[in-house]
């Protein structure tokens, strides 16, 4: 099994100058620290006004900041969010190649719709749209990493004509692709169509092993993928603080591991939020004894598995590694956490943790691999190609352009196309065109 770890840059209040600043270069630093330690990936999410919760919207400059300190880990969008209204499905393939080759092709793209009202309709996104946008956009964004030129596309949330889009990616035909997944239904669907799934629900080892067997037995019967290759893998998160006393773990990570469940609720559940105003740190501290016990069944759901002494996490990883769980992401910043502590908490677990995996997962890699030959080959053969382009249309220049209408006028006015004057003006610095 793989470790990841888990960036959600998390700042309750209250704010004092610098303190974003700080979170930002601790955050790099974290990352820095794993990558020597040996995790596997890390998982930069991106998020759009969720203040204290997450401030990761921009999670392709902070990845593009951890490309150049490390030499390892693997940088995972964690995710991607991809409707058109949110990101270009240009923008996002330029975006994920670029850092594929700063990389050196350590990229994983992660995927994602958003769910919370405050970023959708930030954007202008109806809720009942947000399927199919990210459906739409992620099948056009692969084929424009991997196609030379990318045809064109006329469909229902963005159209644009055909274009080369460059650069492309060092991983061919484009990085592996993941969906972020928080119930049974959405690991399903991932499986379908060929993607890992990142399953941001806490779900104990029981459910875990059910949810794995469900999602590679449809990925080996039902894959119809939408990408250009595939990528079955299934991811899920833990709340994480590893210290050699198992009640001082507690004591470090408890309180985060709490605040990171009520966040969730506040944003996707039941929450009542004033822009700028609402502080939400002082909400989860004054919280009613009610609520108080609902997080606790969500803590219960997660087991607190990542929140123990090295001996208590081996036990409760191994039980989610014999579930079939391919990666576990460590939630390792979260609500107050201090640096200091992260760091102490990651060090430990490289040490006394994280070999006893190491040993195995080269081995259980081949073993994957050979089980789900034929069903891969099989898949990638229904993988859905546009015809290339026989003939690559021109696209000629403005001056060019106007030059033929003049000439078809006579030499007329060009205000027939509005703007075409203006424009013209600003091309030849108030030059006319010439009559022939």
């Amino acid at each position: 099994m793989k470790f990841g770890i888990f960036i959600d840059l998390q700042l309750p209040r209250p704010w004092n100058e610098g303190d974003e600043k700080e979170l930002f270069h601790q955050a790099l630093e974290q990352v820095e620290l794993a990558d020597k330690l040996g995790i596997d990936y890390v998982w930069a999410q991106e998020h759009h006004f969720l203040e204290e919760y997450s401030h990761s919207s921009a999670p392709e400059v902070f990845l593009a900041a951890c490309s150049q300190r490390t030499q390892k880990i693997r940088l995972g969008h964690g995710i991607v969010l991809m409707s058109p209204k949110y990101n270009h499905p240009v923008r996002i393939a330029e975006r994920l190649s670029t850092l594929d080759i700063l990389s050196n092709g350590r990229l994983d793209w992660g995927s994602g719709e958003s769910g919370s009202r405050l970023e959708l309709e930030g954007f202008g996104i109806d809720f009942v749209d947000k399927r199919p946008m990210w459906a739409e956009s992620l099948r056009e964004t692969a084929k424009m990493m991997s196609m030379t030129p990318y045809p064109g596309y006329k469909g229902t949330y963005f159209s644009m004509p055909h274009r080369n889009v460059v650069p492309k990616p060092v991983q061919k035909p484009h990085p592996p692709i993941w969906a972020a997944c928080s119930n049974r239904d959405s690991v399903k669907m991932s499986a379908q169509l060929g993607i890992g799934a990142l399953t941001f629900a806490f779900i104990n080892a029981e459910e875990a092993k059910f949810w794995v067997d469900e999602y590679y037995e449809t990925f080996k019967k039902e894959c119809d993928p939408i990408g250009q290759a595939v990528n079955p893998n299934i991811a899920m998160l833990t709340g994480f603080m590893c210290h050699k006393d198992a009640d001082r773990a507690v004591e470090l990570g408890y309180e985060g591991a709490q605040y990171f469940a009520f966040g969730l609720g506040h944003f996707w559940r039941d929450g009542i939020h004033k822009p700028g105003k609402t502080n939400l740190w002082e909400q989860f501290k004054n919280r009613p004894t009610t609520q108080d016990k609902l997080l606790e069944r969500e803590r219960k759901k997660a087991g607190m598995t990542g929140i123990g002494s090295p001996e208590q996490l081996i036990k409760n990883f191994r039980a989610l590694e014999n579930a079939g769980v391919d990666q576990l992401i460590l939630l390792h910043q979260c609500g107050k956490y201090k640096h200091e502590h992260i760091c102490e908490s990651l060090k430990l677990f490289a040490s006394e943790v994280l070999p006893e995996f190491k040993e195995r997962e080269l081995n259980r890699e081949k073993e994957k691999q050979k089980e789900l030959a034929n069903a891969i080959e099989v898949a990638n053969n229904r993988v859905r190609t546009m015809e290339p382009l026989k003939d690559s249309p021109v696209v000629e220049a403005y001056p060019l352009i106007w030059n033929k209408m003049s000439s078809q006028t006579g030499g007329g006015s060009l205000d027939r196309r509005p703007g075409m004057t203006a424009l013209w003006k600003m091309q030849t610095g108030g030059m006319r065109p010439k009559k022939n």
